[in-house]
C-alpha cells in the first residue's frame, strides 16, 4: 500500500508540473507546445534542472509505483 503511495504523489506531481507549465493537461495541447519548453530550465535549491526531464521522471515514477515495476516493488 505504501508503495502504491509513492506512485500517486509522483504521477500527482507529474500532472501537476504539467498543469502550470502547460496550463493544459490534453494531450494535443502539451504535445504541440512541449517543443517551446526544450532546454527550459528552473532553480530549486540551487540546483539547475531541466523541466521536460523532471515530468518525465515524474511520471514515470508514477507509472512504476502504480503497477509495481522493478525499484517500487515488495
Amino acid at each position: 500500500m505504501i508503495v502504491n503511495r509513492v506512485g500517486d504523489f509522483g504521477l500527482a506531481l507529474g500532472i501537476l508540473t504539467i498543469f502550470v507549465k502547460f496550463q493544459s493537461v490534453d494531450y494535443a495541447t502539451v504535445f504541440s507546445i512541449a517543443p517551446i519548453f526544450v532546454g527550459y530550465e528552473f532553480s530549486f535549491f540551487n540546483f539547475r534542472f531541466d523541466l521536460l526531464t523532471i515530468i518525465c521522471l515524474l511520471l514515470f515514477v508514477g507509472s512504476v509505483g502504480k503497477s509495481a515495476q522493478l525499484g517500487l516493488h515488495t
